[in-house]
Order: C-alpha cells, then structure tokens, then sequence
C-alpha cells in the first residue's frame, strides 16, 4: 500500500513538474474582455500664463498687513491690505496682556460650564479651521490661519465677557475695544484695482508672460526662462497681486504627429499632475525652427489650483474612446476583415469585429451586425449562426 502511494505522488509530481515547464515555454495567451477606455496621449511640459496685475503697494514704511487669504476671491474696490500704524505692535501688545487677563479672570470664575450657541458655532469654526491647516504647507496660509483662529478665540472671550456679570470682565472688554479701534481709526488700507482672487505668489514673471497678446511666444523665449517643471512659486509678505480665476493659458512644445494635424479652436483635455482631466481649447499654434509645435491651450477648469506654479507637467489627451478593449495582439485579419478567436472551455471560434479606434496597444470593437456584413460583403456562407463577442469572454492572441 504504502508503494502505491508513493507511485501515485511521484506521478502527481511529475505531471505537475511537465504542466509548470509548459506554462514557463509558452505561457498563457488568452486575455478577458472588458468594458473600458484607450487614450491617444502625450507628455507635455507647459507655462502657465495669467492675467495677473501686481498690487500697488506705495509708502509702507511702517508695513503692511495682508487681510486677504491667498485664493480668497475679492471683488473690485476691496481692501486687500492694511497699512501698519506707527505704534502698532505696542497696540497690539496692550490688547495681548488685556486678552490674557480676561481669560484668567474668566478661568478664575466659579460658576456653571458655559454653553451658549454662538459659542458652539465658533468651536466648530475653530475645528474645521485646525482640520483644514493640517493639509497645508504653505507658510503664507498658516500664518492666515492662525490669524482666523485668534480672531475665533477673540470672539469667545468677548461673547463670554459681555454675558457675563463680573464688572472687571466688563471693564477689560471695553479697554480691548478702545484698543482696537485706535488701531482701525488710525490705518489706511490698498484696495483691488480688479476683481479676482489674491495670491501672494509673486515671482517676476507676471509682467512677461502675459496673455493679452500671445504673439511674442517662441521656444527660445520659453526656453530662455529656464523655469523648474513643478516647482511652487514662493509666498511673499510685501507684494501680491489679483489673478483671473475664470481661465488661463498654457504654452508647450510637441513634436507628435497629434501636435502637427491639430486644429486652433478644437477642444481636447489635458491630465494635470493630480490625475484630473480637464477640457482644453486650441487657441494657437505655431511651427517653430525646430520643427516642434507651439501650442498655447485656453482652461477654465483648476485655474485656482494652477495659481502655484509657473510650468507644469500634464498629459495632452488627443482623443479617448470607450467600449470593448481588446488588446491589438488578438486582431487578425482576412482581406478587410478584422476577427478575434474566443476560447469557451476550449471551444474556439472565429468572431469578425468592427475596430472603431486603435492605440499603440489596445483597440476599441463592437460586434457587427447580420446586415452590415452583408452590405460591406462579407461571405455569409460561413455565418451559419453569426457570433459575437462581449464582456469577460476570452479571446486567444
């Protein structure tokens, strides 16, 4: 019994050792059929071109304090900076210690925890605000932020200085507001010229790449800029500026044969670095020296998000097509006809297929009908029972 059983293993052993060798000379050739998408795409680099008009800022001997968020939108004839006064950090230090006496003597106060409702919607604020840092890495921003949730925590102490009955409270708190509006009697503030959204990611560039006329575009002018793809334009504390958030434009070099047949005014999508797919209008194109095309796209679509950067890498989409995806390797041809051979627990059958379009590796089909065979003359002797084929088939290479 016990040589029969070590017959049988080595049998199994060697059946299975002949199946693996099989498997490592010619492995498998049979793929799935799926429902899905081909691209024509290629990899761009592009400038990022803004109408963007730097804030005049004049006499700031004493500084200037942003009261705007970057990416905040502001309409024409806002006050997007406010001018320092001449004592204002000892201002600001005299409202610090009254803030901190105010608090002790809040702390220092026997009596029920306080609830009221504007306090809960403050707490809210102050959370969503500390969620909402936590993601950023913008200097600039953090520094807003910390400003938003001082003023936040200022509102606190006022709301539960004024209910309360302590007339010290009540004395601070009126100290606090005589303070504060010392501060805003004396400042003079800059107002927008435009309306927009703020940035404070001034880099130089704004007066040279411009949109207004694009005619001065060239790939030694971009060349000559010699910007770093995906570098952040660096936050600044003495200058901003107000940038359109309805479009922009980006200018590339393409050398595809895409790039050569396309058409100013067509629109196709763009894939920006964050995997989003936006729609894009051909505005102009230009044959350089080199033989590359200039292409300059319109977007209406991430413009905000666009604001960080100078140049940036994306994929120009050419055109996409959606359906049964096969890979080119299962295609063969008869004269004109294109067919695919499917495997159904080893029975295999010749299907001829429509392609409707075709990358470097994949294809799009659909199935023909009875009637359009006929017409495009097929030999409907071999059709004695017409297949088709469809999702999760699978099809030999």
């Amino acid at each position: 019994m016990k040589v029969v059983v070590i017959g049988v293993c080595i049998i199994i052993s060697i059946y299975l050792l002949v199946l693996i060798i099989n498997i490592i000379r010619k492995p498998t050739s049979n793929f799935v059929v799926e429902e899905g998408k081909i691209y024509k795409e290629e990899y761009a680099e592009g400038y990022v071109i803004r109408e963007e008009n730097l804030i005049e800022i004049p006499n700031a001997s004493n500084g200037i304090v942003a009261i705007r968020s970057e990416g905040e939108k502001v309409a024409k004839g806002e006050s997007v900076y406010r001018y320092c006064v001449e004592d204002e950090e000892e201002i600001n230090n005299k409202i610090s210690d009254i803030d901190m006496q105010i608090q002790n003597t809040i702390d220092g106060i026997e009596d029920e925890e306080y609830y009221s409702a504007d306090i809960k919607i403050i707490n809210a604020q102050i959370n969503s605000k500390l969620d909402s840092l936590y993601e950023i890495d913008d200097l600039q921003k953090i520094g807003q932020g910390k400003t938003e949730i001082g003023n936040y925590l200022t509102k606190k102490i006022k709301i539960r200085a004024e209910d309360s009955d302590n007339n010290e409270l009540k004395s601070l708190l009126k100290q606090r507001d005589a303070f504060e509006n010392e501060l805003k009697e004396e400042s003079s503030y800059i107002y927008a010229d435009d309306s927009g959204v703020i940035s404070y990611r001034v880099d130089g560039l704004e007066s040279k790449l411009t949109s207004e006329d694009l005619s001065y575009l060239n790939e030694s002018f971009l060349n000559d800029l010699n910007i770093e793809t995906g570098k952040l334009i660096a936050s600044t504390t003495d200058s901003g500026k107000i940038v359109n958030n309805f479009k922009c434009n980006i200018a590339c070099l393409l050398d595809s044969e895409e790039a050569k047949n396309c058409e100013v005014g067509k629109t196709i999508k763009l894939r920006l670095q964050d995997s989003k797919e936006i729609p894009a209008k051909i505005i102009k194109k230009d044959e350089q020296a080199s033989g590359k095309q200039l292409i300059v796209f319109e977007v209406t679509n991430s413009v905000v998000d666009l604001i960080k950067y100078r140049k940036v890498s994306f994929d120009v989409i050419w055109w996409s097509y959606s359906g049964l995806k096969i890979p080119n390797s299962a295609i063969k041809y008869e004269g004109d006809f294109a067919y695919v051979t499917r495997n159904r627990a080893g029975l295999k059958e010749k299907i001829v297929v429509k392609v409707l379009k075709s990358n470097d590796k994949y294809s799009i089909v659909e199935n023909y009908t009875y009637s359009e065979l006929k017409e495009a003359g097929y030999d409907m002797s071999s059709l004695s029972n017409k297949k088709t084929i469809s999702v999760f088939d699978q099809i030999e290479n």
